[in-house]
């Protein structure tokens, strides 16, 4: 068995110097649950061919710094990927990023959250019968994140199934059938990766009248939303057997 991860950006340059990139995070996190190989792709580079859905018994795209509101020819090129992935039912898990180019390839709409920059450890709220969703599986009603985004899925894909939400984010978890899941959250980012993230971006958070040393303080390791990362990831286990 094999999860193929996605790459759709670069972790936040003074993280990733400390830290390593998101595909060594997303496996540091889920590896525990999986027996299987990993393997890496990255999206952006249009001279090599995307893999197919048959390549991989799971597929998961991360975060990026990238806006899918940009329209680039790589995003369009990944769009039409994921299309093939959900249609043949292949377990598809959407970071970030990847939440939003699910999201926009499916027929939502992705743009600036008026609420404004969410950043920092959030509280996630599960919906009414969220808990049904695998993803979900054993996790509190309230738990944690840890989460960086300007942009959101503004408007769900037609047949999604919200499943919970966060003060700024509507839409911070949702599914579409079975096999395609979507968090908008980084549950493969840990609180010094976070405190990091907020360093890096406090010059951004200050000019928009937020308190970054507060966030960073508040800023903590989320196991409960890493475990939705390993949750996906026993899904996949148990519908590619």
């Amino acid at each position: 068995m094999k999860l193929l991860v996605l790459r759709a950006g670069d972790a936040a340059a003074p993280v990733a110097a400390r830290r390593g990139e998101f595909f060594s995070w997303i496996r540091r996190e889920a590896e525990q649950v999986w027996g299987g190989a990993w393997e890496e792709h990255d999206v952006r580079n249009m001279d090599v061919a995307l893999p197919r859905p048959g390549d991989a018994d799971g597929f998961v795209i991360t975060g990026s710094s990238s806006s899918v509101t940009e329209r680039a020819d790589w995003m369009l090129r990944a769009e039409a990927l994921i299309r093939e992935v959900h249609g043949a039912k292949v377990p598809l898990f959407g970071i970030c990023f990847g939440h939003q180019l699910i999201g926009q390839a499916l027929g939502g709409m992705v743009a600036k959250n008026s609420k404004g920059r969410e950043i920092g450890t959030v509280e996630v709220r599960v919906r009414e019968g969220g808990h049904h969703d695998p993803i979900l599986d054993g996790l509190p009603k309230t738990f944690d994140a840890n989460a960086t985004h300007v942009d959101s899925v503004v408007t769900l894909p037609p047949g999604a199934t919200l499943l919970a939400e966060t003060d700024l984010e509507a839409h911070a978890i949702f599914a579409v059938g079975e096999t395609t899941k979507c968090v908008q959250f980084h549950p493969e980012i840990d609180g010094d990766a976070m405190r990091g993230y907020v360093d890096a971006r406090a010059h951004l958070v200050s000019a928009e009248g937020l308190d970054a040393q507060a966030i960073r303080e508040r800023s903590i390791d989320a196991p409960h939303g890493a475990e939705t990362l390993r949750n996906f990831v026993r899904f996949v286990r148990r519908f590619r057997r």
